[in-house]
């Protein structure tokens, strides 16, 4: 066999065997159709170890570079569509493993998703890279491929089964149409205000804040302007209808408008996964999010604090007294506002209409121990982290019996325990030059919004604890 290229030598050249015509006893043609070279075919030993393990090793030819750009299509979807580097690594893993590839090395990041295999013997090794350009969530995408890799890691689905199952999920149409994203975004605003307590008429100037300050965004993005001013520009526009709303003297509370808007833009999803990579050891994923969450939290911030001090230079000052805080107090209208959160923060994302009941549950369950924690005097970070773990328990649990990723079950359940208030107080007692109580204010915010990543993940660890879940260690044989 020709060890460079894996295509078959000279025939004067090959060694003669018993009768002239039959190959050595202990050849090993590739496991991959020819495809690839055999380092048993060169050494008797390696062929008996081979035999009696069961299995042959795999070669480098076109199978293998076909699973290579298997396992890195999956892993890319994974990626864009919000899941988290480990799940990714392990997805990756189990779809090399499945088709013949046992020992690969993966490399998860933000941006791209790498894959090397080492052949046994001299052969050179096999790597291969994806790079991740746009990332949309796409939760009903994330359940699909969960669902596919299941399937191949028990050998239920051949490799091109794989391929064409892949290619459908790519090409299959959106849960929802992109309109319905557009709605659940104002409508998660207009909840958010009532969440704090607002009346009609801020439940719907939120609503139409957030309309307008989606819609400048996406107009801002298809002329190439980058995310962190059109989060600017969105939280200035949900400011300036605060800020007309005080001028006009509206028989509304202004901060629970601004407060709806902040909690609409709030990257829920970025920050719980943040976290997540972080503390599951995958440092370099895991702070690249978390830098990224933060600079949306300061493009939010900073189209909040230019808005209210240039209402205040001109004499619309907004006032810290009377702004909203979370009630001591379960009761029915932020309760039920909680469970609006919660499904449009769904829809946005993309979650299928069967998981929307569960959710609707999850997120006034949050809201209900967040205000029992708050009504015995705990600070909104541990409230907060409390509330979040409880949701990760249940909501991991669930996802388990429903054989779906627990980021599709728990991520819309924490909506609701997004720090809006905080960060809006915060930004008014910095444009009220009382930087010391301001720094201490945003300080908060920024503890209750790390607490609700790790408390989504504390919770998964602890069911994890009580009931390991079951893994394949060893798939059984490949399948064409």
């Amino acid at each position: 066999m020709d060890e460079e290229n894996g295509e078959p030598g000279d025939p004067a050249e090959a060694p003669a065997a018993g009768n002239g015509d039959a190959e050595p006893p202990w050849t090993d043609p590739s496991p991959t159709g020819g495809s690839g070279s055999s380092t048993t075919g060169e050494n008797p030993l390696a062929a008996m170890q081979a035999a009696l393990r069961g299995s042959r090793e795999p070669g480098v030819g076109a199978d293998a570079y076909a699973t290579l750009d298997l396992a890195l299509r999956i892993g890319e979807l994974m990626l864009a569509g919000g899941d988290t580097a480990a799940s990714v690594d392990l997805a990756m893993a189990r779809i090399a493993r499945a088709y013949g590839l046992p020992h690969t090395e993966n490399d998860v990041t933000l941006a791209a998703v790498g894959m090397s295999y080492l052949p046994r013997g001299d052969r050179p090794p096999v790597t291969a890279e994806r790079r991740v350009r746009r990332r949309t969530p796409n939760y009903t995408r994330l359940i699909a491929v969960d669902r596919m890799v299941r399937e191949a890691a028990t050998g239920l689905l051949g490799f091109q089964q794989a391929k064409f199952r892949l290619s459908d999920i790519i090409g299959q149409p959106t849960a929802y149409p992109p309109w319905a994203q557009t709605v659940a975004l104002s409508v998660l605003g207009g909840a958010g205000a009532v969440l704090v307590g607002g009346g009609p008429y801020a439940t719907l100037a939120a609503f139409v804040a957030t309309l307008l300050g989606d819609r400048t965004g996406a107009w801002l993005g298809r002329r190439g302007i980058a995310d962190f001013f059109q989060m600017t520009v969105a939280a200035a526009i949900g400011t300036l209808v605060t800020v007309l709303l005080v001028a006009t003297d509206a028989p509304v509370r202004a901060g629970t408008v601004i407060i709806g808007v902040v909690i609409a833009l709030i990257p829920g999803r970025a920050l719980v996964v943040s976290m997540q990579d972080g503390i599951a050891g995958d440092l370099v994923t895991g702070t690249t999010r978390l830098v990224e969450v933060l600079f949306v939290i300061v493009a939010i911030l900073s189209g909040i604090g230019a808005v209210t001090y240039l209402a205040a230079r001109t004499g619309v000052a907004i006032s810290l007294a009377h702004l909203p805080t979370v009630p001591t107090l379960i009761a029915a209208p932020q309760t039920l506002g909680a469970a609006a959160i919660a499904v449009t923060f769904a829809v946005y994302h993309l979650v299928s209409w069967r998981f929307l009941p569960p959710v609707a549950v999850g997120g006034m369950l949050s809201w209900a121990v967040l205000v029992e924690m708050r009504g015995i005097d705990l600070p909104p970070a541990p409230a907060t982290a409390i509330a979040a773990t409880v949701v990760g328990l249940l909501g991991t649990a669930y996802a388990r019996l429903t054989h779906v990723p627990a980021l599709v079950c728990v991520t819309p359940c924490i909506a609701p325990l997004m720090p809006g208030t905080l960060m809006y107080r915060g930004m008014l007692e910095l444009t009220a030059g009382r930087t010391g109580p301001a720094a201490i204010v945003l300080a908060e915010a920024l503890a209750t919004a790390l607490a609700i990543g790790a408390g989504v993940y504390i919770g998964g660890e602890l069911l994890r604890m009580a009931h390991p879940a079951r893994r394949v260690l060893r798939t059984p044989r490949r399948v064409r």
